[in-house]
């Protein structure tokens, strides 16, 4: 029986592998035509940055105003149908759609094969509408999307097109089904199909100008310009590009309704370095209203390859490498360190890097934190995306903001200076959907709990994953004077941000050389603050240090103000530097609340038993300090144990429904939620 077991499983396999090879090869054959860096067009993405017709002009000014700053939360990482995942997986939500449901208003999670009973479609909506939201479609197939979902165009015929929509049904299970209609046009990489593009490609870049006037129309359809500055929207994009199956992909975010006619994608240009180059020459330094920023994600996906140290670049000189380093500086001021594919903000064991375990880095890990791995060392890896290959250093925003200390050292520019968001990449339109008890999952094909739990799934030679390991993501924090888009973007650049794994805690970071421990109690705490340091974001000049004293950083928060919200349970700073040896050393310190674990939670209830904290504040001076040494610090915000999303899932089934990942030892019960202020770094000079 085992025998004959093995013998049907060894045939599943060889035929799942032999069906992906055929498509592969099949589609290869259609005729990719448009490369990358040989064929960009000028035509398009050299003209000159507008403002739309239909945007208005103006607006109020916000009643909310205030100097000393608001904590606004909301989302930077949100896709619709628009995107070529998106509607492959089913989803029928619009831009609109999203900004409306971040808003507040309710959004039902259907997908296109959805028969007229809803009874069994979720309908998920905010118990809290968010501040701000961009929507971040990918600009990759925005063309090759439209044509294939629109018919009386000569693309809507064509075989890839039918695969897409699901017309042509490939033999793999229904589950597989949407994956390949997915594989139908992701397969091309930063190619075009002349079948669909036509000979040239233009067909598919006209159709993406349509696309990208929906995406304005609906950013500034959504946008508040009334004194009451309830929402900002931003127009935005994803740009895409993956190189040997590691993640290299960014966010676009427009400052204004004053954007370029079509968005560059991962196959108009295959280096991050140009798509940088061409937000500087054709928005920022346009001589138009236009500017932007880039905000990189899922590094814990890059296998290195998303902080590589240019030091470490062959084949260019150093006057390139610290070109490049400016030139990431100025466009790239924010990282994504959280999503629903996993945390990127450190790993333990990695090398070069000197430091004590931080167990709180084995959070909402993808692969999990015992897997044996190999570590990549001082090269890149590949496979990141299909959860494989090396674990790399550079794939970690903690040992990136250390890096860039190191860079700074050889190359004079620091090119990783990243204030820090989170946000959720969630596919179904639902922006800021991130509570624990409430989460339907990401994609539509886990709108199901038992979806959702669906565990370890392997497909040979091509990826592995667990669908239990993703998460509902978390939210972009930004403390600015007003709820708007001038207000909001300053404040990204400047980098007074913060991210939190969902819960809207507030956290505060400034640093100073006279800071007393008084100043927690004072009623005007905040203006002291910034009138005698520096903000998150900023930096700490020792040549500003009269007495010579040591630098104070005062952080501080203030939980989640819903009702159902976890306490706190402690304020962390941890510390990088480089040392006399060229590695890489982090520490982590406790400096408020409680640094064991003392609040808990009925895993079989999801009832807290805790104690905590409704807030934390404390002035705290580095124990390890050197006047000599440059160093980065940032504040971490960890809330007592409550439960993670999947016991939710669990409970909710009877005992005789359970997937085997209810009992899986490997997926923790419990989440420490947490925020992340964006570092202050110290330097000597």
């Amino acid at each position: 029986m085992l025998k004959t077991g093995l013998t049907i499983t060894a045939y599943l396999i060889a035929t799942v592998v032999i069906t992906l090879m055929g498509l592969y090869f099949w589609l290869q054959s259609q005729l990719a035509i448009v490369g990358s860096t040989a064929d960009f067009d000028a035509r398009y993405f050299t003209q000159q940055p507008v403002k739309p017709n239909f945007t208005a002009n103006g607006r109020e000014d916000c009643d909310d105003n205030n100097e000393e700053r608001n904590a606004y939360f909301g989302e930077l990482h949100i896709h619709t149908a628009i995107s070529h995942d998106s509607s492959s997986f089913g989803n029928v939500a619009s831009p609109i759609d999203a900004y409306r449901f971040a808003q507040g208003e309710p959004l039902s999670i259907r997908l296109k094969s959805d028969n007229s009973d809803t009874s069994h479609i979720p309908v998920v909506q905010l118990s809290r509408p968010l501040d701000f939201a961009a929507i971040t479609d990918h600009a990759e197939n925005f063309g090759e999307t439209h044509l294939c979902l629109t018919d009386n165009n000569p693309a809507y015929d064509q075989a890839i097109c039918k695969v897409y929509r699901g017309d042509i049904k490939l033999p793999v299970s229904e589950v597989m089904q949407p994956l390949m209609r997915m594989m139908a046009l992701v397969i091309f990489s930063n190619n075009r199909s002349e079948k669909i593009c036509g000979q040239d490609g233009h067909r598919c870049i006209t159709a993406a100008i349509d696309q990208w006037d929906e995406e304005q129309r609906a950013a500034e359809q959504a946008y508040d310009r009334s004194s009451d500055c309830r929402f900002t929207s931003f127009v935005a994009y994803e740009y895409s590009l993956a190189a040997e199956q590691a993640n290299l992909h960014r966010n676009i975010i427009f400052a204004n309704d004053t954007v370029p006619p079509v968005p560059l994608s991962s196959k108009d240009q295959t280096q991050p370095e140009k798509l940088w180059q061409w937000l500087k020459d054709y928005c920022i330094d346009s001589g138009t209203d236009c500017d932007a920023i880039s905000i990189p994600h899922n590094s814990n996906w890059s296998s290195g390859r998303m902080f590589y140290p240019y030091s470490a670049v062959k084949g260019i000189d150093d006057s390139e490498r610290q070109r490049l380093s400016r030139l990431r500086q100025q466009v790239e001021p924010l990282v994504e360190i959280m999503q629903v594919k996993g945390d990127s903000e450190c790993r333990n064991g990695l090398s070069n890097v000197v430091g004590g375990y931080d167990e709180l880095c084995d959070f909402e890990k993808l692969r999990e934190p015992q897997e044996p791995t190999v570590d990549c060392g001082d090269e890149m890896g590949r496979g990141g995306m299909s959860l494989q290959g090396c674990i790399s250093r550079n794939s970690y925003v903690r040992t990136a903001l250390t890096q860039g200390l190191k860079e700074a050292q050889s190359l004079g520019i620091n090119p990783f200076e990243f204030g820090i968001i989170a946000a959720t990449d969630n596919h179904t339109g639902a922006s800021g959907a991130v509570r624990e008890n409430a989460f339907v999952g990401s994609t539509g094909m886990d709108r199901k709990a038992v979806n959702r739990l669906g565990g370890p799934k392997i497909v040979p030679g091509v990826a592995k994953g667990d669908s239990t390991r993703y998460n509902p993501g978390g939210l972009a924090g930004i403390w600015a004077e007003e709820n708007s888009r001038p207000s909001l973007f300053r404040a990204m650049r400047r980098k007074e941000t913060f991210g939190t794994s969902g819960p809207r805690i507030r956290p505060r970071l400034f640093a100073g050389w006279d800071y007393q421990p008084s100043i927690c109690d004072s009623p005007d705490m905040i203006d002291k603050a910034y009138a005698n340091g520096v903000p998150m974001g900023g930096k700490l000049l020792a040549k500003n240090n009269i007495n010579n004293e040591q630098p104070r950083l005062l952080i501080s928060a203030q939980k989640d103000p819903i009702n159902d919200a976890s306490n706190l349970q402690k304020l962390q700073i941890i510390k990088g530097w480089v040392d006399d040896q060229g590695r890489l050393n982090e520490h982590v310190y406790d400096v408020a609340g409680d640094a064991e674990t003392v609040g808990s939670v009925n895993t079989r209830t999801c009832e807290p038993l805790q104690s905590g904290y409704d807030q934390l504040c404390a002035v705290w001076q580095d124990p390890q300090f050197d006047h000599e040494l440059n160093a980065v610090y940032y504040g971490r915000v960890v809330e007592n144990p409550s439960c993670r999303w999947s016991t939710y899932d669990c409970l909710s089934l009877p005992a005789g429904q359970q997937p085997l990942a209810c009992s899986n030892p490997t997926i923790p019960k419990t989440i420490q939620e947490r925020a992340w202020t964006s570092p202050i770094w110290y330097i000597n000079q």
